[in-house]
């Protein structure tokens, strides 16, 4: 009998267990209620219009998060979410540098252009009430340079190329297209493929001319998978061929 006792006391909590369950599928709803009151009443939104949203009333909202900052990180990582979906697979598939390049922007710019008031929330960051340890638009920023950074890296050392600059190209990249998609979501200037083809140029030279300084010219529109030094690779090295200093 006493073995028998022990072992349910060892047992997790059922009800412990549902109400876990039960809070973060409430949290998820207001997540959403939040999205649909930011389009309605823009990245001005208040509380009210969030628990009007839900249809709940505000103390129900801080039952299920501790204040403002705890709902606008809630948000935030939901928004990131969103654009990891779109953006690691358009960055990982293969193809030419050229398509990659096109696809991973306009993975970016169509998820903003679809959410702008999302977008516009997130980079303002006053909804919060408090400072935060990390503000989830940088911390976004940060997941996709990063993730940006490995690709560029493994591609670099293929190549031979000097893989510490992985990382400030890939920042310094990142943070072009953010600010460019900014500028874009306010001014409306032009079309979306217009930007993702001014975008997809600057993003081409810098790599471009990351590879000549490393000695290598690659063609855009060639496979990626064809561009590594291996059998059967077309690499057009230019190392040593103007100044004559290869042997």
């Amino acid at each position: 009998m006493a073995g028998s006792v022990k072992g349910k006391r060892g047992q997790p909590d059922a009800r412990r267990e549902r109400w876990k369950e039960h809070r973060s599928a409430r949290r998820a709803e207001f997540v959403e209620a939040t999205i649909s009151a930011l389009r309605e009443h823009g990245p001005d939104v208040g509380m009210d219009e969030i628990a009007a949203a839900a249809g709940v009333t505000k103390p129900v909202l801080y039952r299920h998060f501790s204040d403002k900052a705890d709902l606008y990180v809630a948000v935030g990582q939901h928004a990131t979410e969103l654009l990891m979906e779109r953006l690691i697979p358009a960055l990982e598939e293969l193809g030419t540098i050229n398509e990659i390049i096109h696809r991973g922007i306009d993975a970016y710019l169509c998820t903003i252009e679809e959410q702008p008031e999302l977008y516009r929330f997130m980079i303002r960051g006053g909804f919060a009430d408090r400072p935060l340890e990390q503000n989830p638009a940088t911390a976004t920023e940060d997941m996709i340079a990063t993730k940006l950074a490995r690709l560029l890296g493994v591609y670099m050392r293929l190549l031979q190329l000097d893989s510490g600059a992985a990382e400030p190209y890939a920042f310094a990249l990142v943070g072009a297209v953010e600010k460019a998609g900014e500028w874009w979501l306010e001014r409306q200037s032009m079309s979306r493929e217009n930007l993702r083809d001014y975008l997809a140029q600057i993003v081409w030279h810098a790599i471009d001319g990351a590879a000549r300084t490393g000695g290598i010219e690659l063609d855009p529109d060639q496979p990626l998978d064809e561009l590594v030094p291996q059998e059967g690779a077309q690499l057009t090295v230019i190392r040593g061929e103007a100044g004559g200093t290869g042997d």
